[in-house]
This record gives structure tokens, sequence and C-alpha cells, in this order.
């Protein structure tokens, strides 16, 4: 099977992906989830004029002219509106949050004014609206403020608390199965024995799908044989998960069984290997309704394909309308050779240049193994195939990784 495309490997995996299945969850629940539907407001925010600082509630044309003497009819806070109004000569003590009574067009603020018993001396000349907040100057009742495929934040959940919703429709958080192959992995704080090396892959992997929004299970590591490897694929489908992602096997060795063994369980490859370094070795299919990802074993090539492509499928399968990857433009670093025929992905630290823009310096190896090298990354250089030798300071694209 001939090296896929980068882009066309990634259309791939995305083909058909969208948003499961709607459910409601409590406002508190909402954070990180994906809106299933348009979000409108309830109600008008606020509902009605509001006071915005401490004062007095007045006629602009009685304080044209000051110091203006008024008289003072009664108070209002907030959440205790007056049912009288306000008639020429007249104020009513307001505080923030109040509402404006009738007959009243602006609010004096307290520092610009002296009170005398029922009577209080304004100092200062106000314009009509002054230090009040019209009706709706938020938002309106039916007013649409949070869209279908948007991931909610902090800030999203207050604006939803304010539009009146307890609980929001949000898409499914897909199910995701983890399984890890090799005789050769031990767990950590384990002493490992020859040729044997400590399990890393599934840590930071766990941690990407968890912080896209995926429930995790952990098949944990299957031993290299077939019967063990299918018994595990079966157990993912058993689960009802949505994805399968496996880590390493993926290769052509007699000891990487993976492929053979998705296709046992009848799965339909779509494609196996990538012109792409690290992670040639990457494979995709369907295996019924549960999609598979099939990851390289070599540490950062299964971080760097975890990153372009199951990142990407667990965000189209949470709901998120434009779930790729922005590739973001800096400066090189470093002086840059020749690419080949393989989309690279240079494993690189940024800083700030002179002139403010971000600067990529690829690590000084990028060998698919090493460990220190990734965790000290902060962004991905893209090299197309094929790109010619690039000075320090040429323009590149980078994939930011999560810090």
């Amino acid at each position: 099977m001939a090296l896929m495309p980068v882009d066309d490997a990634l259309a791939a995996v995305l083909a058909g992906a969208r948003g499961l299945d709607t459910e409601l969850v409590a406002l508190e629940d909402g954070h990180g989830r994906v809106l299933a539907e348009d979000l409108a407001a309830l109600r008008t925010q606020p509902p009605q004029p509001m006071s915005a600082m401490d004062g007095y509630a007045v006629r602009a044309a009685d304080v044209a002219a000051p110091p203006a003497i008024l008289r003072v009819i009664g108070e209002i806070a907030a959440g205790r509106p007056e049912t009288v109004g306000i008639g020429a000569g007249e104020a009513l003590r307001i505080f923030t949050g109040g509402v404006v009574p009738d007959g009243a067009d602006a609010v004096v603020i307290q520092e610009d004014t002296e009170r005398n018993g029922d009577r209080v001396t304004v100092n200062e000349a106000v314009r009509p609206g002054r230090h009040i907040r019209p009706a709706g100057i938020d938002f309106r009742e039916g007013e649409i403020l949070l869209h279908r495929g948007h991931r909610l934040c902090d800030r999203d959940l207050a604006l939803a608390a304010g539009m009146n919703h307890p609980s929001l429709p949000v898409h499914r958080r897909p199910r995701l199965a983890m399984l890890a192959t090799g005789d050769e992995l031990v767990m950590p704080g384990t002493t490992p024995g020859p040729g044997q090396i400590v399990y890393s892959n599934g840590y930071a992997l766990r941690a990407l799908a968890h912080a896209e929004g995926a429930e995790v299970i952990d098949l944990g590591i299957a031993a290299d044989t077939l019967e063990a490897t299918r018994a595990a694929i079966r157990r993912a489908h058993e689960l009802d998960a949505d994805l399968l992602v496996t880590t390493g096997g993926a290769s052509a060795g007699d000891h990487d069984l993976v492929k053979g063994a998705l296709e046992a369980e009848g799965t339909e490859i779509s494609f196996w290997k990538i012109a792409m370094r690290p992670g040639k070795p990457m494979m995709h299919g369907r295996l019924g309704a549960m999609r598979v990802i099939g990851l390289p074993g070599n540490p950062v090539s299964s971080y760097v394909c975890a990153v372009l492509f199951m990142v990407p499928l667990i965000r189209a399968l949470c709901g998120i309308s434009q779930p790729g990857h922005v590739r973001q433009p800096a400066l090189l670093g470093a002086d840059l050779s020749a690419n080949d025929q393989r989309e690279d992905y240079l494993r690189a630290t940024l800083s700030i240049g002179d002139d403010g823009r971000p600067v990529a310096t690829p690590v000084d190896s990028q060998d698919s193994s090493l460990l220190a090298r990734l965790a000290a990354a902060q962004a991905l250089i893209v090299r197309p195939a094929f790109a010619p030798a690039a000075r320090a300071g040429s323009p590149c694209l980078i994939v930011k990784l999560s810090l």
C-alpha cells in the first residue's frame, strides 16, 4: 500500500465523523462540552433600565444648571424596585442594579451630591442616559448567543446562566478504548528486565484524549500474540467504544500483529503508512461503527500522530464543526536542510523575536524515541514534502502543542 499524504489521511480519518447523540447536562457540568443545538436567550438582560452606579435617579433637565436642590422621595435598591415615579424637582436614592423609576432619565453619582435630610444638592450636570444601563443592552430574549458546535468555556457558562438555562444540550462524549501492545513493555515503577522498556505512550495519549472531551477505557497491554490482540479488539467492540486507539505493532515486522488482528476481526483498513515523519507506520479503519486508529510504538511518533489525527477525530465526534488544527505562522530559529518526500513535523521550542513574532527552534535531536526532547517541545514545525532548505528567520508554519 503506497504512502498516503497527510492531508488525505486526515480526510479519511474525519470522513463521516460528526457529533454523537445529544444529551442534556446540568449547567455546572457543561464546561468543555460541545453544544448540539443553538442556544437562545430565554430572557432580556437587563429586563428593565437599571442604574450602573450608586447615586440619585433624576431628570437631567432638573440638574442642567448646578447646583440644583431636589427633594428625595424614596430609595431604590437592587431587587426592590420603586413603584412611584419622579416628577419635576424630585429624586430617588438609587443603588447599583436598582430599576430606574418612571420619569427619571439619568443617575447622578453620589460623589457629585450633598445630602441634607430629604434634600439633595446636585453639583454636576448630567446628560440623559448617564449611568443607566438600558433594557436589553446585554442581550434580548430569543437572541442566539451560543452556537451549535461551540465548545463551552467558563465564560460561556456564565452567559448561559444569565440567559436562564439550567441545563445544556450537548453531544455525548466519545468512548475511546486505548490498547498498548508489546511484550517489551512494563509498567512505571517496575524494574525492566533485559530488553524491556517502561510503558509511557498511554499516559500522554490518555491525557490528550481526556483534555479533548473523550471518556477513556484503558485496555492495558496486550501480549505479542494474535490471540491476545484480537481478544482486546473484541473487548473494545463489546464495550461499545466509538474509537479504538492502539499503540505499537503497526510496522511490518514479524511481531507487529495489530494490522493482522484488526483484519481478522473484520476491520476495513482505509490506509496503512503515511508520508510523514515521524509516524509513517500509522493505520486507520472501521470495525462496524467503531473507528480505529493504529499509532506507531515509538513514543514521539505515537504522540505526534495522536495530535494530528486522534485529536481532530475526537473533536469531530464531540461535535466541533472545525476539528482540525490551525497552523500558525512563525519564524525559524535555525537553518533547516531540504526535505525529502515525507512531510516533516519537527519538535520545537518557542520564543518571541525582537519584532514580537514567535520563533520556532527545532530541538537538538529529532529521534522519534526521545521523550525528554518531546517534553521540552512547545510546537511542531510543519515542513512540506520536498521543501527547499530554509535559513533562520525564514517564515514557517507551526502547530502548537498543549502546555
